[in-house]
């Protein structure tokens, strides 16, 4: 990182980077890097088997179905998963997000064409690249982890940093859907019962939301990007980029207006 910092100093003066200054200074694959990999994985063997005697993790006790803990909590590395149930389906939340995140963070290579920062590290001319991957990993990945590691108490409820955790604590929440809002609240009448005109209002937010929306944004926000990207390259990027971004969308709606679902059908189990 500092290195890429440095680089861009010296892009913005003219100079080249500088691993291209170094790249006279070669080193053979055979034995310099070798040797210096292979040290490295015995001291990380050594210090991994000391630590796992010295450091004391014992098991717990066996569970009991007629005492189950409060909060039951997935293992760390999964609290991100446990903590998108609250805002989506289990389909949603446990496949199609985490699939989708995944892929399009493996697809940032293959979107991007831009040659420059090929070979050397920058910041400047790799913005969004950056961007993209450290809103996937930070915001959709270990955000979410602290969340459910130190934030979400008894019966899973929302605790801050400095409350303490009341398993009496209760909030009774009154969620509603789109079509709620807009039949019941809006339009004063009653849930229409054919699900399609009753869920139209969703459909139509996102059909916008993953239609319309990379339309216009490659007519103002993200010209630049559509006129280095071209269509294809554009669509996909702008769709994965959106997708992600739909989760911290849907968390801040249920946070604030309790909102469940955009669209829900139930006579499909089709919630999302």
């Amino acid at each position: 990182m500092y290195q890429a910092h440095l680089n861009d100093a010296r892009l913005e003066k003219g100079l080249p980077p500088l691993e291209k200054e170094d790249s006279d200074k070669k080193v053979f694959t055979w034995p310099d890097l070798v040797y210096v990999e292979l040290i490295a994985l015995i001291v990380c063997s050594i210090v991994m088997t000391v630590w796992s005697i010295v450091l004391k993790a014992p098991l717990e006790e066996p569970a009991n179905p007629g005492a189950a803990p409060n909060p039951a909590k997935a293992p760390w590395y999964f609290l991100g998963l446990q903590e998108l149930l609250v805002y989506f389906d289990p389909w949603m939340a446990g496949v199609v997000l985490p699939t989708l995140i995944i892929v399009g963070l493996m697809a940032i290579p293959y979107i991007d064409t831009n040659p420059r920062g090929n070979g050397y590290f920058s910041f400047r001319e790799r913005k969004w690249e950056i961007l993209m991957f450290c809103f996937g990993f930070i915001i959709l990945w270990v955000v979410l982890i602290i969340l459910g590691t130190f934030l979400r108490g008894p019966n899973w409820n929302f605790f801050g940093p400095y409350e303490t955790w009341d398993p009496n604590k209760l909030e009774p929440l009154n969620n509603v859907s789109v079509s709620e809002i807009f039949w019941v609240k809006w339009l004063g009448t009653a849930l229409p019962t054919f699900w399609l005109k009753r869920e139209l209002p969703g459909i139509v937010l996102v059909l916008f939301y993953m239609g319309a929306l990379p339309g216009l944004l490659s007519k103002t926000l993200f010209r630049r990007f559509y006129e280095k990207m071209g269509t294809v390259r554009y669509l996909v990027g702008v769709n994965l980029f959106l997708i992600m971004l739909a989760v911290p969308i849907k968390m801040y709606l249920r946070w604030i207006f309790n909102l469940k679902y955009i669209v829900n059908i139930q006579e499909f189990s089709f919630n999302i």
